[in-house]
């Protein structure tokens, strides 16, 4: 999975404020400039919130999937960013994949009442709760720590998070912040075990996630 993990993410879990000097593209409502993120409750903007999973497939290619409509809260102050919360909720049951035949194996029920290969039919929502938010000297990274728990099994996980931009949203007017993690997690410590080692324990994870203002 790439740049992410199933879950989680999830998570997801971008919350830091940093600056970053790049500039936004001309005439785009969002930019990174901190100065626009205002202090309060942000619910996680499901249709453009997403988890990318990359793993090695056999030594010759690596294949990813997302994990989308993912939902929860970012509590934020620009005064006081290391006291940052996220709560996200990641359903793994609308895992994507661009094959019908992998998709269905990760969903697909274990043969004669086994346990299955991967999640099952019926998985149960990955979840990532912050616990720590500490920024860099120059406060435009963060490393967002947190308990994320898939598959039933709960383990603490740190992201790299970069602040990607602020502003107000044209169509529904909310003030909205987005952020970009990535991390790394082995899918064994989760209790997914199949195919190891010729598809990759290791598991990369890629965060993209916008919140919108309460």
């Amino acid at each position: 999975m790439r740049r992410i993990a199933p879950i989680a993410i999830l998570a997801l879990a971008v919350v830091a404020v940093p600056v970053v000097i790049a500039q936004a593209p001309s005439g785009v409502p969002g930019a990174p400039d901190k100065t626009r993120v205002t202090a309060g409750t942000y619910a996680a903007d499901a249709g453009h919130t997403m988890v990318v999973w990359e793993v090695d497939h056999f030594g010759f290619s690596k294949y990813s999937g997302i994990f989308g409509d993912v939902t929860g809260t970012l509590v934020i102050d620009p005064a006081n960013p290391a006291a940052s919360k996220v709560d996200v909720t990641i359903p793994v049951s609308k895992v994507t994949t661009a094959s019908a035949g992998l998709t269905d194996h990760l969903l697909r029920a274990g043969k004669d009442g086994g346990k299955a290969d991967f999640f099952g039919p019926a998985p149960a929502d990955a979840k990532f709760v912050s616990t720590r938010v500490v920024l860099d000297d120059e406060g435009d990274e963060a490393k967002v720590t947190g308990n994320l728990t898939l598959n039933g099994v709960t383990k603490q996980v740190t992201l790299d998070v970069d602040f990607h931009g602020a502003g107000t949203n044209p169509y529904n007017k909310k003030a909205t912040i987005g952020f970009d993690a990535e991390t790394k997690i082995r899918r064994s410590d989760f209790g997914v075990n199949y195919g190891i080692p010729v598809v990759s324990d290791l598991v990369e994870l890629e965060i993209h996630a916008a919140f919108e203002k309460q």
